[in-house]
């Protein structure tokens, strides 16, 4: 009632006492539900393991690195290829048929014509 008309709040001498033993027991209790956590997390894992025995599975970690491996590796005569990747001799064959495109179009010009594209 003293508080309510102002003036200050009666002071248990073991407030301090108590409030360190709740503060003990709320830890206590949030390190027993992160154990209880890790084990049920635990026996999951277990089941899903068993599971992809199983069937064949593999976990996503693992296909995601094998995918990265086969992205890695070059594959021949593949059209998603970098263009560092094409064999020598590829670019060679579209210039021998630039030229002899040209030497066709040059034998059916007058001979005047034929020595100006020559030179």
């Amino acid at each position: 009632m003293g508080k309510m008309l102002g003036g200050e709040e009666e002071k248990d001498p073991d407030a301090q006492k108590k409030e360190e033993e709740r503060q003990e027991a709320l830890r206590q209790q949030e390190e027993e539900r992160k154990a209880k956590h890790a084990r049920m997390e635990a026996e999951r894992e277990k089941v899903r393991q068993q599971i992809r025995d199983k069937y064949g599975l593999k976990k996503k970690e693992e296909k995601e690195a094998e995918e990265k491996a086969a992205l890695e590796q070059p594959c021949e005569g593949s059209l998603t290829r970098p263009k560092k990747a094409i064999p020598a001799g590829c670019g060679d064959e579209e210039e021998e048929e630039e030229e002899s495109i040209l030497d066709t179009v040059l034998k059916y010009l007058p001979g005047p014509l034929q020595d100006m594209f020559k030179k």
